[in-house]
């Protein structure tokens, strides 16, 4: 690999870093689901999570970079096939402009060089195949649940199945019905014009490269190969090729190596807004926590695994950001019967100074979100430190936004 390395400053990392994850929005137009794709097809995945305190992480974290986002957009997407779910580090959706990249993993899995979470029955999996075959897309429910319960954290073996079935490639999820997922053959849910061929070792690896960075700006080997296994030698051969190639730079953030496409330097030229965003904890921005502390020295950890007694900032804590940074951290829950969103704990970073300007985004930035959240209100309970009183909570406790 070249010795070269220039540097950039963590500021200016930070910045490459928001600008390729589109945080925040720039003011677009056109169609709304078309930004919708836009966002999906430039971060290469949105994590999907069942978790409804507040709003879906994945309808969250769209909702963060087109503020015209709606829930109907991924299912729009979805029947048209412009989006398939399968897997990235995580369950998501992804553009099926990249499906042939899903490939590797398809096979790998099919032919027993890679694991999956349950054992092959491949006698019912037949059977399973062969039912959609003939009745059409079903889902879990549909089949026999005899034996169903076999513990808190057991599946049906049907559904165990289809499971195996979907991870292999065999079947696609063309739906989801009150977030149950809709299970076909994955020849009758692709669309005639996408690309099936499987990629090389060479194009799957320079894939891996090219899609982080592209999405995150400066990036590690260990951030581009996060939770993706057997993909590190692949991964190391690209950026030896790319970067004796001019494809790749060598960067030096804060002493430490990383690589960066050279055309995201051109982001260094273009203004950061200091709008106020409200975070998923799965945002694709946050997901590697390591990388978070790294760039931003932001530690987080999301406290809904950990013990209540053990909790520091609360149940489900949502990183916010402001002018470049993560300054603060707030407890919510959106209550739907009574279209209130209750901020149990809002903390403040001991690094944000700022209090007037970031309160009066803040405040701002938790109108647009309450509505994102089908709520009318709010009810702030608690800030850290207990003297901040932001001017939306002295209104009174049940503010109308």
């Amino acid at each position: 690999m070249s010795s070269k390395l220039e540097s950039l400053s963590l500021r200016e990392a930070q910045k490459l870093a928001l600008l390729s994850q589109g945080l925040p929005p720039t003011a677009r137009t056109g169609p709304a689901q078309a930004t919708t794709l836009s966002a999906i097809e430039r971060l290469g995945y949105i994590q999907i999570d069942t978790i409804s305190v507040i709003e879906r992480a994945h309808h969250h974290t769209l909702y963060n970079r087109n503020p015209n986002y709606k829930a109907s957009h991924i299912h729009q997407l979805i029947a048209d096939k412009k989006v398939f779910e399968y897997w990235s580090h995580a369950a998501s959706y992804l553009p099926m402009s990249d499906y042939r990249f899903s490939l590797p993993r398809k096979h790998a899995i099919a032919t027993g060089q890679m694991k999956h979470w349950f054992k092959r029955d491949l006698k019912l999996m037949n059977a399973v195949k062969e039912r959609i075959k003939d009745e059409g897309p079903l889902m879990a429910r549909d089949f026999d649940k005899k034996g169903s319960k076999l513990g808190e954290w057991k599946t049906a073996p049907t559904k165990q199945a289809l499971e195996n079935l979907f991870i292999q490639g065999d079947l696609m999820i063309c739906n989801r019905i009150n977030f149950h997922k809709v299970y076909d053959l994955t020849e009758r849910v692709l669309p005639d014009s996408v690309n099936t061929t499987a990629p090389t070792q060479a194009e799957y690896g320079k894939f891996l490269v090219k899609k982080y960075l592209r999405a995150n700006g400066p990036g590690k080997l260990s951030e581009m190969t996060y939770l993706l296994k057997n993909v590190k030698p692949l991964v190391l051969k690209a950026l030896d090729h790319m970067l004796a190639e001019g494809e790749v730079l060598p960067i030096k953030v804060s002493g430490n190596p990383y690589y960066l496409l050279p055309e995201s330097l051109e982001l260094l030229n273009r203004p950061l807004r200091k709008k106020a965003k409200i975070l998923s904890p799965f945002d694709n921005l946050l997901i590697q926590r390591k990388r978070t502390q790294e760039l931003f020295g932001f530690d987080y950890l999301l406290e809904c695994y950990v013990p209540q007694h053990k909790r520091q900032h609360g149940y489900f804590t949502l990183p916010i950001l402001w002018d470049g940074k993560l300054v603060a951290r707030m407890d919510s829950k959106a209550d739907r019967k009574t279209g209130i969103l209750h901020i149990h704990r809002l903390s403040l970073e001991p690094s944000l100074t700022k209090l007037d300007a970031f309160s009066a985004a803040l405040g701002k930035e938790l109108k647009a979100f309450v509505r994102f959240n089908g709520c009318k209100g709010l009810y702030l309970h608690t800030t850290v430190p207990a003297n901040y009183k932001p001017q939306f909570f002295n209104i009174n406790p049940d503010l109308v936004v």
